[in-house]
């Protein structure tokens, strides 16, 4: 730990959660350079939706890089792009009648984020952007302006301009349809809301508390959006790639957004790639106009295409992410009515939930139980007081349930104010 702790920026994390160097991983599961043993709900932020070093994957990529395939090559043509094109364009978009142009852009989400909206900018000739409150986008410039956040935003040192912020769905309480403010903004010419380009948008916001907006509410925002003339701009990072059950997180609702920004499990091994997708009309972008070293990750080509022939060809796979979510939620009311006492709740929708623990406190506590008894697992919302569940898609039911049954215990300990950690520090051990 010496090295980190002498030249590693502060800035770093995740690792003052988890202090240890991880050395191996594989599937659910993460070793440390002492052999402990840790099963994974974070999974690389959803990066990980197909877990680690995923086996059908793997022989795939190693051929690749054996063969000396492209691994580095701008924006040009590559055999490994074409494959990744056809098969995302066969089996994701026409199934589902989506007709989409795709640019890869730099290999991060907070760059898929910033070219969406320099695209709705460029091509509506407006400046502003209507973004959420608990909305998170990105770190840079642009996409920091469009998050919610005030820590991240604080950190920026300039003024953020071009967003007007509008509430999520339920922030303003149970029963009030806040697309009709929008609508009654949008329609007022002395609202001081000047006509935005786009509509940004989490349909789970992850980072900002899990929180989900319904179908309805869904909808009834790309009508407002039509009526005024915005694109409709779907930020599918961290709740695409199956994470609620479908391929796209909104699909269930029948909208159709103009641009799609894509990143984190797109490449289905953890390597970086993120894409924008947009209407064919609204691909007016200049060669060039925005560029990147690393737009286009090949290695990415090659496992991307391999997730999507092997995860969604069929519905099967889909299918088994809704089971797992139904358990999930079961499970999780279940240990909410049992030691909630009222106050904790439960969030979120298929793979993608959470318990709203009250405070950031609490549920700090319970994450560094849960850690100590060997599963990895964060907490997100404004005051980090959501534990939020977010294992591999491809987690076999009995960790899965070994996974919620240390959660079970750490909400116990926590509750009943016993300040010990029992003398097993591991539930997992080879």
């Amino acid at each position: 730990m010496k090295i980190f702790k002498e030249i590693e920026s502060e800035v770093q994390s995740y690792s003052r959660s988890f202090p240890c160097v991880f050395n191996r991983a594989k599937d659910e599961f993460m070793w440390d350079e002492e052999g402990n043993k840790y099963l994974d709900f974070l999974a690389g932020a959803g990066t990980l939706n197909y877990g680690h070093n995923n086996d059908l994957f793997k022989k795939g990529l190693v051929e690749y890089i054996m063969d000396d395939g492209i691994t580095h090559g701008l924006d040009m043509h590559t055999k490994a792009k074409g494959d990744f094109l056809n098969t995302f364009n066969d089996k994701i978009l026409k199934p589902r009648d989506m007709e989409y142009m795709v640019q890869f852009t730099g290999p991060t989400g907070t760059n898929a984020v910033e070219a969406a909206m320099k695209l709705a900018r460029n091509c509506t000739g407006q400046q502003n952007i209507v973004t959420f409150t608990n909305g998170f986008h990105g770190v840079s410039l642009g996409a920091l302006a469009a998050t919610g956040n005030s820590h991240h935003r604080d950190a920026a040192g300039v003024s953020l301009n071009g967003i007007h912020r509008m509430p999520f769905d339920g922030y303003l309480g149970d029963g009030i349809d806040t697309t009709e403010y929008l609508d009654k903004v949008l329609s007022d010419s002395s609202s001081g809301i000047n006509s935005p380009a786009a509509v940004l948008l989490e349909t789970v916001q992850g980072e900002g508390g899990v929180n989900v907006c319904s179908t309805e509410w869904l909808q009834n925002l790309e009508k407002v959006c039509r009526k005024h003339g915005l694109l409709l701009i779907v930020d599918d990072i961290q709740a695409g790639c199956g994470r609620t059950g479908n391929f796209f997180s909104f699909e269930e609702s029948g909208i159709k957004p103009d641009i799609i920004t894509m990143s984190k499990s797109l490449s289905g091994y953890g390597l970086p790639f993120a894409v924008v997708l947009m209407k064919p009309e609204l691909d007016q972008w200049k060669p060039g106009e925005h560029n990147g070293t690393f737009r286009g990750n090949n290695l990415a080509f090659i496992t991307a295409k391999d997730a999507i022939d092997h995860y969604w060809s069929d519905d099967k796979f889909s299918n088994e992410v809704k089971a797992k979510g139904r358990y999930v939620k079961e499970q999780l009311d279940d240990i909410v009515a049992e030691y909630g006492e009222g106050n904790f709740t439960t969030k979120g929708y298929g793979m993608f939930q959470g318990i709203n623990c009250v405070n950031g406190e609490i549920a700090a506590k319970i994450t560094r139980h849960a850690f100590k008894k060997g599963l990895i697992i964060e907490t997100s919302g404004a005051d980090d007081q959501i534990v939020k569940l977010f294992c591999p898609l491809t987690i076999k039911q009995e960790n899965l349930e070994k996974g919620i049954d240390i959660i079970r215990a750490s909400i116990k300990e926590i509750c009943s104010k016993e300040d010990g950690i029992p003398e097993e520090k591991m539930y997992f051990q080879d």
